[in-house]
């Protein structure tokens, strides 16, 4: 396996999903790998010491869950990671494969613990493989509003090294966004937030305004402006966290999971129950099922 073997084999992670509802674990817990590499040179993990902030990594960018398991979401990944790139093994030094129970008190009991194979260790070391790796995977599986939010959270700095020349394996074409999807879709609401109303300019020229895809780029959703919505910033990175939603009626609605004590940080309660601007005259609304998509995979609910 070479560089480009490389991330074409992250790049053909299974896409799990329980039911409709898309699973990211795999490329999150190798995100936070690829963190542990780059900062202490190897990527070596007890399944004891991933279990927290593994967990709370897929449950802050994951979609939520309504049961207690929030707590053992890193078992699934550690258990089930592509054996060509995952060694796992027991306290005593022994293989574990894939058909364990993805159980994480199991997994602690076992004294489970995890290494990418040193071959791809190796291979991720080299210079800019391992941001190219990392934006691959956010690339593939989130959002770029989210993706500055992961890299800090795992210690990794997009740019901090430059790419490689070849990025893409033979034959494999990463989806392409088009580059007049924003400026489209801000047009349609005339260069304001849609959901508050802000529409500061430097000047003439607009800032702080944003395009977001309702259902995401990277899960398929189209660069078309019935899945665009204009956006300040703020409310943008709320909408792709799953703090803000929208309603089968488009009206905003605001996360139980949201707490703010501040009055601008409380300003967001607000929202709830605001009917998002209309797009411009004979402008097209934004379609319901990128609506439910983005209800059933982003917005934030308790756990039951």
């Amino acid at each position: 396996m070479d560089g480009v073997e490389l991330l074409d084999r992250l790049g053909r992670l299974r896409r799990a999903q329980v039911g409709a509802v898309r699973v990211p674990h795999k490329p999150l817990l190798l995100l936070w790998l690829f963190g542990r590499l780059a900062t202490v040179g190897s990527s070596e993990a007890r399944y004891a010491d991933a279990e927290q902030p593994v967990s709370e990594l897929i449950n802050r960018f994951g979609p939520s869950v309504r049961h207690a398991t929030a707590r053992h979401r890193a078992a699934m990944p550690f258990v089930h990671l592509e054996r060509e790139l995952w060694d796992l093994r027991d306290g005593a030094g022994g293989l574990l494969g894939p058909q364990l129970p993805e159980r994480g008190r199991l997994l602690l009991d076992l004294g489970a613990t995890g290494r990418l194979h040193s071959h791809v260790e190796q291979l991720l070391l080299a210079p800019g493989m391992l941001i190219a790796a990392a934006r691959l995977l956010l690339d593939r599986h989130f959002t770029p509003v989210l993706a500055p939010l992961i890299c800090d959270v795992v210690g990794l700095d997009l740019g901090a090294v430059a790419q490689p020349e070849v990025l893409v394996p033979a034959g494999r074409v990463r989806r392409r966004r088009s580059a007049a999807f924003a400026e489209q879709v801000l047009r349609m609401y005339a260069y304001c937030c849609a959901a508050c109303g802000f529409d500061g300019r430097v000047g003439t020229v607009p800032v702080g305004v944003e395009a977001a895809h309702v259902r995401w780029h990277s899960q398929h959703g189209p660069d078309d402006v019935t899945n665009g919505l204009a956006l300040c910033s703020l409310h943008h990175t709320l909408f792709d966290l799953g703090v803000l939603g929208l309603t089968p009626a488009r009206e905003v609605k605001v996360s139980e999971l949201y707490v703010a004590g501040s009055p601008a940080g409380q300003a967001v309660y607000a929202l709830a129950g605001r009917p998002l601007a209309s797009p411009r005259p004979g402008g097209p609304v934004i379609d319901a099922s990128h609506i439910a998509w983005h209800d059933r995979q982003v917005f934030r609910r308790p756990a039951a």
